[in-house]
């Protein structure tokens, strides 16, 4: 039977998963979509993700191709998969796509938030990270914008990568308050492993005057993972949006 690529549109809390993708020795997101998918259709089907999320990591928008039998109600699929995944993930969208459409390589774009809480909250729980010490989130901003001037993040990269470039070209990066939360939104064409959660970390160093605006511009210059911060905690880390080509979408 011919099949039909669909993109779908994820959200899920990743506190009880070891990541997205598939992996010998945990549970992973992927899995669990992939099982639903295989029991509402009645056979095995690949799910391929717009890239991958650590251990932890949350997604309000992770995007994933699949190739299916021609759906008839998409909104009574959507209610049938939502029904057979587990409360972490919900499928929120389901569109048909081009048969080339990629969900990693066609990606133009992919949108990423950190949150901090600077008090205990309960409802925060496993959803931000929670900072005591007081930060200077203007001086976070700062440096935060010399992140525009470069291409080159190796020093925010997880080491030893099978990447062929450490370039990204970062298109928004800032810290704003929304209500008892600090965030941290950042957009770029690309992320390396762990990027994140490295350069947040070394922003909070700076936000606590450990680290000043010219030396954050020195750890990125160096090309040297071990000059930036640790890593933040994943459990303040969610996938926001990806973006892609409207072409894409035009089918008939």
């Amino acid at each position: 039977m011919e099949k039909q690529r669909y993109f779908l549109w994820i959200a899920f809390n990743g506190s009880g998963y070891h990541g997205w993708q598939i992996q010998p020795n945990g549970l992973s997101v992927q899995e669990e979509i992939e099982h639903a998918l295989a029991i509402l259709f009645r056979e095995p089907v690949e799910v391929v993700g717009a890239g991958r999320t650590d251990a932890g990591v949350h997604a309000c928008q992770m995007v994933a191709h699949v190739n299916l039998p021609f759906i008839d109600s998409i909104d009574h699929v959507m209610m049938q998969l939502n029904g057979i995944l587990p409360h972490a993930i919900a499928i929120e969208q389901i569109k048909a796509v081009r048969r080339d459409a990629h969900a990693r390589f066609d990606a133009i774009s992919r949108t990423y938030e950190y949150w901090i809480v600077t008090r205990k909250n309960p409802f925060y729980y496993n959803s931000a990270a929670v900072i005591f010490a007081p930060l200077d989130f203007a001086a976070m901003n700062r440096a935060a914008s010399i992140l525009y001037e470069y291409k080159d993040f190796t020093s925010f990269s997880k080491l030893h990568t099978d990447v062929k470039t450490n370039d990204c070209d970062i298109q928004e990066a800032y810290w704003e308050q929304r209500d008892e939360k600090w965030v941290f939104t950042i957009t770029a064409n690309r992320f390396l492993r762990n990027m994140v959660r490295a350069i947040v970390g070394t922003l909070v160093q700076v936000g606590k005057g450990k680290t000043t605006e010219s030396e954050f511009r020195a750890i990125i210059e160096a090309k040297d993972r071990n000059k930036a911060g640790a890593s933040v905690n994943p459990n303040g880390l969610y996938l926001v949006q990806v973006r892609y080509p409207e072409h894409l979408f035009n089918i008939s």
